[in-house]
């Protein structure tokens, strides 16, 4: 053991903090900021977005129910920007956009990038949150590792948009992570393959899942994952690849995600050998690109106010603090690539879904930690148990929990308040106002 002590100097003194560019970060900051705070965002890699740039994430899943936009606000605002600047897809119709989104990631980054600029965030890339400071139940500030050094975050609100509940863990606040045996999802390195022919793709009905056991048999594949995902179009010629599982990743560990990242650049070859051989339309692909971030389904779960549950997503669930509305499947990823495994996903994912309407809430006290008084959490890692965690973790729930997290830190600041002290009511009011799906607020 070593003792490392510095003196650092605080860089920003800001209202509010948020930790994390990804869509739940880029949604609360820029939200935050659009209500004349004065926000600092740190994101860790070299471009806003996470999943859908870094991690090449190729579509949106259910920017709606089919009848109605729950992302509405800041999710509906990016998917027309993106759409308007060409980065939706060859077969996006922005007059209909109920079935799935495409994502070019280059354009994307643009889109982001423009509204952090335009809304007036404080934002820096390549900056690391590597500490936290309490004073009680108070997170006095956080402690920055960047190129020019370490330096200090002292803000009145701080949003943990980590994904992986960082800040909130290591301010003393209470987690879940995996199921009772600690098992979590596997990852996946996202792929951008060019040369397919889509029109022959289509005409060949053939569905790339369920051709699986030939290749089996034929020995393609060093680990016989039942659970193929896809690849769709995200250009004319151009395919986003969710192909592929890093079975027992922890993301919460850089040894661990080392090795998952090792393990899917080669795994991409085998799923390139399957597609041009098994499959029409594949024939001519080629690898273009991996993701340069692992994509990671499941880490903690922070325990707020409230734990969202899976008997709230049965009953369609309304609340009376509901910052939001979702809808998005149950959709967790088998831990293990056993048959019996994937059985349990495939029956989880064709039962615990919804009709078109149908959605479930969200309540504010899923975005408050429990132990912390000026610090909200948002993203795939809110209070929830595991079946909420695998709905709500996709980017437009993202956008929900983002942007209602944003709007109540700038009414905690402009109110002098803790994150509890907001007004529920004043809440929802201004999230509607952005254009929040609240059907069930005044």
């Amino acid at each position: 053991m070593v003792t490392f002590q510095r003196r650092i100097p605080v860089r920003h003194e800001v209202d509010v903090c948020v930790i994390g560019g990804g869509p739940a970060g880029m949604a609360a900051a820029v939200t935050a900021a659009r209500q004349k705070c004065r926000v600092f965002m740190a994101e860790r890699h070299t471009c806003l977005g996470g999943m859908g740039t870094a991690g090449l994430v190729p579509i949106f899943c259910d920017l709606t129910d089919r009848v109605n936009f729950v992302a509405g606000g800041f999710g509906r605002e990016v998917y027309e920007r993106l759409h308007d600047a060409g980065g939706t897809g060859p077969y996006d119709r922005r007059d209909n956009p109920f079935a799935g989104t495409s994502i070019n990631a280059e354009v994307l980054k643009r889109v982001y990038d423009t509204m952090a600029v335009e809304a007036g965030v404080d934002f820096t890339f390549q900056t690391t949150c590597i500490g936290v400071e309490t004073d009680g139940r108070r997170i006095a500030h956080i402690i920055c590792a960047a190129k020019s050094g370490i330096f200090a975050v002292r803000a009145g609100i701080y949003i943990d948009c980590t994904g992986d509940g960082d800040v909130c863990a290591w301010a003393g606040a209470p987690f879940e992570k995996g199921d009772a045996d600690g098992n979590m999802m596997p990852g996946t390195l996202c792929s951008l393959w060019c040369d397919i022919d889509w029109e022959t793709v289509r005409k060949s009905g053939l569905n790339a899942e369920k051709e699986l056991p030939r290749a089996f048999r034929d020995k393609v594949f060093t680990i016989e994952d039942r659970h193929l995902p896809g690849i769709w179009p995200v250009g004319r010629g151009i395919g986003g690849g969710n192909v592929g599982h890093t079975f027992g990743v922890d993301a919460t560990d850089e040894r661990s995600t080392t090795r998952a990242l090792v393990w899917g650049r080669k795994l991409v070859l085998e799923y390139e050998r399957y597609y041009k051989n098994y499959l029409k339309g594949y024939e001519r692909m080629q690898l273009v690109g991996t993701g340069s971030l692992l994509g990671v389904r499941e880490t903690r779960r922070i325990m707020g106010d409230y734990v969202l549950n899976l008997e709230d997503f049965r009953k369609r669930a309304v609340f009376a603090d509901e910052i939001g509305r979702f809808c998005y499947p149950v959709d967790i990823h088998a831990a293990k690539p056993d048959a019996k495994s994937f059985a349990q996903f495939e029956k989880e994912f064709q039962t615990l879904r919804y009709k078109p309407g149908e959605n479930y809430g969200i309540p504010y006290r899923c975005l408050i930690p429990r132990n912390l008084d000026n610090t909200l959490v948002a993203g795939r890692c809110i209070s929830c148990d595991r079946y909420i965690q695998g709905s709500v973790r996709v980017m437009p729930g993202c956008f929900i929990t983002g942007q209602a997290a944003g709007m109540a830190a700038a009414i905690a600041v402009q109110r002098r308040s803790d994150t509890r002290g907001v007004p529920v009511g004043e809440l929802q009011r201004r999230l509607k106002a952005i254009g929040a799906y609240l059907p069930n607020c005044a």
